[in-house]
């Protein structure tokens, strides 16, 4: 029935079956973990989704592993990875762009829908809301600025920077900082935040 519709699936050869000529014998697996942390992190600056740059630098690899490249390429195989992800990512950013306007639709349409807050919900948001700034006035001033930073969306780097820490210490000292509001809020009002 689909005869002549579907053409028969003839087998590639990977790019890295044999090593590029004039080059160390270089492994896929050692490209691979020479090149995919350094692949990974820029596809998710570009990107900001850590997952979807994990899975492009995936697609890269699989690509270079089922294509086969022609000998200039051959020579510079890391290169190639990293123009291949890249214009992977920029396909994805285009795509995104693309549904941008439905998802902001989609969006306008959940919070026309929504309901107003109650007087008894405002009310309760505001005794929150104090009560987490008298928690906050009490702590460390190190451990309410951290809280506070990582709250608004800092980064561990950009937190760092600003307390001139090391960024190793970050993850610790807001690890501590929470702790010590949690301990804080229960010893103030009997309760778990």
């Amino acid at each position: 029935m689909l005869e002549g519709v579907i053409e028969p699936v003839t087998k590639v050869a990977p790019a890295m079956a044999t090593p590029p000529s004039g080059s160390t014998s270089q492994s896929f697996e050692d490209l691979f973990l020479s090149t995919y942390p350094r692949l990974v992190s820029i596809l998710r600056r570009m990107l900001g989704d850590p997952g979807r740059a994990e899975e492009i630098a995936n697609e890269a690899f699989l690509k270079l592993h089922s294509t086969v490249l022609p000998p200039i390429s051959r020579s510079n195989l890391s290169g190639w990875l990293y123009r291949t992800a890249m214009n992977l990512g920029i396909d994805e950013l285009r795509a995104r762009n693309r549904h941008a306007p439905q998802a902001l639709e989609a969006s306008r349409a959940v919070s026309a829908s929504s309901q107003p807050e109650t007087g008894l919900q405002l009310l309760l948001r505001a005794e929150t809301q104090q009560r987490v700034r008298l928690v906050l006035s009490k702590l460390k001033p190190e451990w309410s600025q951290i809280l506070f930073l990582r709250a608004s969306g800092r980064s561990y780097k950009e937190i760092a920077a600003h307390l001139e820490i090391p960024a190793s210490s970050v993850g610790t000292m807001l690890i501590r900082a929470e702790a010590g509001f949690e301990k804080c809020y229960i010893e103030l009002f009997n309760e778990r935040v």
